[in-house]
C-alpha cells in the first residue's frame, strides 16, 4: 500500500540536534585542546574502567542470543515477505557486510595486536614462548572474532526484521517499537536516534583516525613524506574528499564496487603474505589456534584480570573494553548497513552469514599477518619489537614486516591501496547510515549525505589533532555506553516480536489444520451409515435421519466436536494425527492473509517502511 511521507518535523529535529552536538564537539575540542584532553583523560579513569565488567558481560550475553535465534523456529523466517529473493548475490552481500564490519582495523592491527600480545602478554600471563604466543593469538581472536560479529549481528536483525518484515521506517526507534509502543513516534524515539546517530559518527572516525595514523606511516617508511600531524590530518581531508565522490553515486554503483574490489585486493595480499611467509607454520598454527580459542572460549570471554589490580583494569581498558565499545559504536553504523542490504535473507542465513563465515576469515586474516609477525620475533630477526623487545609500533609494524619479505617494497604499495580503499569504504558507507537515521528514509538527498561525510572527517581531524589514539580510544568507549541500552531494548524488543508472529503463525496453522480435518470429516459422515450411526448415539438427541437428511445443523456440530475428537468416534492419536496431516508445518494463504493484514495496520499506523 502506498506509504505517507515521513513527519518532516520529527526527522529534522533528530537531524539538527544531532550535527549541532556534534559541531559543539569538534568546536570545542579544537578551540580547547587543554581542557579537552583533561576532560577525556578523567572519564577514561572514572568512568570507562568501572565499566569493564558490565561491557563483558553484555557482549557474551548477545552472542547466546545471536545462537537461540538462529537454531530456532525463527530462523526459517525471511527478512522480507515469504519466499522474497536476496536483493543481492549471496558473494556481493558477503564482501559488503566484511568490508563494512571491520575495514581498516584488520589493516592496522593485522600483525601488531599478536605481536603486542606476544612481546608484552596481559597482566598474570606467564609460560613458555610457546604458550605466550598462543595465549597472544588466542586473546586476538577474542577480541576480532564472534563476540564483535555477534554485536553487528544483534543490531542488524533487529533492524533487518523491523524494516524488511514489519515494514517500518529506516530507523533505530522503530526496531524497539515492539517494546516501546507509540512512545517511540515522541521525544525517546529522537533521543534514541540521536544516540544511534553520535555512536555511528564516533565509531566511523576512530576507524578513519586508525586509517590516517597508518597511511602516514606507510609513506613515511615509504620515504615520501615524513610523518608528522599535519601529514595525517592532510590524508584525513584528502580521502573523505574521496568519499563523498563515492557516497553520492549511491550503493550500488560506489560502495559495491569499492567493497568488492577491496575483498580481491585483500584476499591476494592474504595469499601472497601466506605463500611467501612461513607457510606451514602458519597453517599448523591456525588449526592449533583456533583449537585453543575453542577449548577456552568461555574463560577468554570472561577474563577481566580481577585479581591483577590497577594494572588489569587499564590493560582491560585499552585492549578489551576499548574493542567492545568501538563495537558498540559501530554497531547502529554497520547493523543499519547489513540491514540494508539483507532484504530476503532468512533469519539464520542472516546469522551464519555474519557471524560464522566473517570470524573464519578473520581467524584467517590475523593468523597469517599476526602469525608471520610472532615467527619472525621468535625464530627470524626479531626486529618488529623496538630496541626493548617490548614495545611495537602498530602504525609501521605492516609496513616493518612485509618489508622483510621478497618484493616488500611492492606488498607496502599494495597495503597502502588496501587502506585507501577500506577507508573510503568506511567513510561512505558510514555517512549514507548516518543520513538514513538522521531523516529515516532510505532515499536522501545527495547535500546531506556530503555534510555528514564531512562531519565524521571533521570528527577524525579533532580526535587526532587533540589526542591521536588515545583519544579516539576514549571517546569511542564512552559514547558508545548509552547506546549499549539501546541494543538490551532492541534484542528484548526483537524477542517479543518474534515470539507473537511465531504464535500467531501457529495459531493460524491450527485453524487451517482444523478447517481441513472438518471438511475430511464431513466428507466421511456423508458416505458412511455406521459413523453416521455412532456421531448419533453420542449426540443422543440427533438422530440418524437428520445426519442424512443434508441439514447443516449437524456439520454446525461437528465443528465444535472437534474439540473432543471421542465425540466423533476417533481416538486421540487418530484425530492428532489428522491435525499433523493438516499442515502445520509450513504456513499457508491464510496464514499470509492473516500476518499481511496485521502487517498493512501497523504500516498505516506507524508511518512508511522500505520499498
Amino acid at each position: 500500500m502506498p506509504r505517507a511521507a515521513v513527519p518532516a518535523r520529527r526527522l529534522s529535529a533528530v537531524f539538527r540536534w544531532s550535527a549541532a552536538l556534534v559541531l559543539l564537539f569538534v568546536g570545542l575540542t579544537l578551540l580547547f585542546p587543554t581542557e579537552a584532553e583533561a576532560v577525556l583523560g578523567y572519564l577514561q579513569r572514572t568512568i570507562i574502567q568501572g565499566f569493564g565488567w558490565y561491557y563483558v558481560l553484555l557482549v557474551a550475553g548477545l552472542v547466546v542470543v545471536c545462537v537461540v535465534v538462529a537454531v530456532s523456529k525463527a530462523g526459517d523466517l525471511t527478512l522480507g515477505r515469504d519466499g522474497e529473493p536476496p536483493e543481492f548475490s549471496l558473494g556481493a552481500w558477503f564482501a559488503m557486510v566484511f568490508a563494512c564490519g571491520m575495514g581498516i582495523g584488520l589493516v592496522f592491527w593485522g600483525p601488531a595486536e599478536p605481536l603486542t600480545h606476544f612481546v608484552s602478554p596481559p597482566p598474570g600471563v606467564t609460560g613458555s614462548q610457546e604458550e605466550i604466543a598462543q595465549q597472544a593469538m588466542g586473546r586476538t581472536f577474542l577480541h576480532w572474532g564472534p563476540q564483535a560479529w555477534a554485536i553487528y549481528a544483534s543490531v542488524g536483525l533487529c533492524l533487518a526484521y523491523s524494516i524488511h518484515r514489519r515494514r517500518r521506517p529506516i530507523s533505530i526507534r522503530w526496531a524497539l517499537q515492539p517494546l516501546l509502543g507509540d512512545r517511540v513516534k515522541g521525544r525517546w524515539g529522537s533521543v534514541i536516534d540521536v544516540v544511534a546517530v553520535l555512536g555511528t559518527i564516533f565509531g566511523v572516525a576512530t576507524t578513519l583516525g586508525f586509517g590516517a595514523l597508518q597511511i602516514t606511516a606507510g609513506l613515511d617508511h615509504s620515504g615520501i613524506v615524513s610523518a608528522s600531524t599535519a601529514v595525517e590530518l592532510t590524508v584525513v581531508v584528502i580521502v573523505t574528499a574521496m568519499a563523498t565522490m563515492s557516497v553520492v553515486s549511491g550503493l550500488d554503483r560506489g560502495i559495491k564496487i569499492l567493497s568488492n574490489l577491496n575483498m580481491y585486493v585483500a584476499a591476494g595480499l592474504l595469499v601472497l603474505v601466506l605463500v611467501l611467509g612461513p607457510t606451514l607454520f602458519l597453517l599448523r598454527d591456525l588449526v592449533q589456534s583456533v583449537g585453543f580459542f575453542l577449548q577456552n572460549y568461555v574463560g577468554l570471554s570472561t577474563d577481566l584480570l580481577a585479581f591483577e589490580g590497577e594494572a588489569g583494569a587499564e590493560w582491560q581498558q585499552q585492549w578489551t573494553v576499548f574493542y567492545w565499545g568501538w563495537w558498540v559504536s559501530w554497531a547502529p553504523f554497520v547493523g543499519m548497513f547489513i540491514a540494508r542490504i539483507s532484504r530476503g535473507r532468512t533469519i539464520r542465513q542472516f546469522v551464519l552469514g555474519t557471524i560464522l563465515a566473517p570470524t573464519l576469515v578473520t581467524f584467517t586474516w590475523f593468523q597469517v599477518f599476526g602469525g608471520s609477525a610472532i615467527y619472525r620475533q621468535m625464530f627470524g630477526a626479531g626486529d618488529l619489537a623496538g630496541d626493548d623487545g617490548t614495545s611495537v609500533d602498530p602504525d609501521y609494524v605492516m609496513f616493518d614486516l612485509l618489508q622483510g619479505f621478497p618484493g616488500g617494497s611492492a606488498l607496502v604499495g599494495i597495503v597502502l591501496v588496501l587502506i585507501a580503499i577500506f577507508f573510503v569504504t568506511s567513510a561512505d558507507s558510514g555517512s549514507l547510515v548516518v543520513d538514513m537515521l538522521a531523516t529515516g528514509r532510505e532515499k536522501t538527498p545527495v547535500w546531506s549525505r556530503v555534510f555528514w561525510c564531512v562531519v565524521i572527517g571533521a570528527v577524525a581531524v579533532a580526535l587526532l589533532a587533540r589526542g591521536g589514539l588515545s583519544a579516539m580510544q576514549t571517546a569511542t568507549t564512552l559514547i558508545a555506553l548509552p547506546f549499549t541500552l539501546v541494543i538490551i531494548g532492541m534484542v528484548l524488543a526483537l524477542g517479543r516480536a518474534l515470539r507473537a508472529e511465531l504464535l500467531a503463525r501457529r495459531a493460524v496453522d491450527l485453524e487451517r489444520a482444523r478447517h481441513e480435518l472438518t471438511e475430511h470429516v464431513v466428507g466421511a459422515v456423508s458416505t458412511d451409515a455406521r459413523l453416521q450411526a455412532t456421531i448419533a448415539a453420542g449426540w443422543g438427541a440427533e438422530s440418524s435421519d437428520r445426519l442424512r437428511g443434508g441439514t447443516r445443523r449437524w456439520q454446525q456440530r461437528l465443528l465444535s466436536a472437534l474439540d473432543r475428537p471421542s465425540a466423533l468416534g476417533l481416538g486421540a492419536a487418530e484425530a492428532g494425527e489428522r491435525t499433523r496431516s493438516g499442515g502445520l508445518e509450513n504456513g499457508g494463504p491464510e496464514a499470509e492473509q492473516r500476518i499481511d493484514a496485521s502487517g498493512d495496520e501497523a504500516r498505516d499506523e506507524s508511518g512508511p517502511g522500505v520499498t
